[in-house]
């Protein structure tokens, strides 16, 4: 892979994994939109999304710190709120975990991976969000959210696998629905990502290792690293963006990119 490649493919994972603009739908058309580079295959795809996993137990170090011992109270059958938010994160995540295996294992996902696809859910979706974003929820506060509502947004997550949805997208939109505010929404889907990547990457790992297809392990690490500094300060940025700000620029944004998308999508059928 060139190295132009490898900076270009890692900025932009570590840009859009939590934004709500879809993270697999840019890296699956990076390729397929400039002619000389090849897919960058599943090896970079999970270093990338180790990166960005790191950044996120960093930059919430302190709710890291109380998912760790949640998980120590659930093990020893201990009740407290740590573990309630444990639980509550391990269960909105069987969802997607279950649904991205069985696509995986049968070969669907190549099926979703079509440009007509990323453009439509781009768009739907991100309307989706404009409207879910008007509503005034203002609940704060991760201890509050009940049990019916971390499953309704677990169930959400299932439709980020479909690339152009967007996970922190939809898991977003359903927050807001419930009445979640913006920086509580965005919290929640950014810590819901941590057992979604932990899976998805960890399986993927196991597949390549077995395979003994590891690729060029310092290409590798560059990218877990670059991908890391990225979505560390873009993490940063969004969270105090939606203290203050709509998600309607995002909303903008995936619309003209579907657009975009649907325009150029036959050449790149064709190609």
């Amino acid at each position: 892979m060139p190295l132009i490649q490898l900076i270009v493919l890692a900025i932009v994972q570590g840009i859009t994994e939590f934004l709500p603009i879809s993270s697999s739908a840019h890296l699956i058309l990076a390729p397929l939109l400039i002619d000389e580079w090849s897919d960058q295959g599943a090896i970079m795809d999970v270093a990338a999304h180790i990166g960005t996993l790191f950044a996120v137990l960093i930059y919430f170090r302190s709710e890291t710190a109380t998912l760790c011992r949640g998980g120590i109270d659930a093990l020893r059958f201990k009740a407290s709120a740590d573990r309630k938010l444990f639980l509550q994160i391990a269960l909105a995540s069987v969802p997607v975990v279950l649904v991205g295996a069985v696509v995986a294992l049968t070969g669907m996902i190549n099926y979703l991976r079509s440009p007509y696809v990323i453009a439509w859910a781009s768009i739907f979706f991100g309307i989706l969000l404009w409207h879910a974003d008007r509503a005034l929820g203002d609940k704060e506060g991760l201890q509050r959210i009940s049990w019916r509502e971390a499953v309704v947004i677990g169930l959400a997550q299932m439709l980020a696998i479909v690339p152009g949805t967007s996970r922190s997208g939809v898991t977003i939109t359903a927050a807001r629905y419930l009445g979640w505010s913006r920086t509580e929404a965005a919290r929640f889907s950014i810590l819901l990502a941590i057992p979604s990547i932990l899976a998805i990457g960890g399986f993927a790992a196991l597949e390549l290792f077995s395979e003994g297809n590891v690729g060029d392990m310092r290409a590798v690490a560059l990218m877990a690293a670059l991908s890391f500094i990225v979505a560390l300060l873009t993490i940063s940025v969004f969270m105090n963006f939606t203290r203050k700000l709509s998600f309607t620029p995002f909303v903008i944004y995936r619309v003209l990119m579907g657009l975009a998308l649907l325009a150029i999508a036959p050449r790149l059928v064709a190609a």
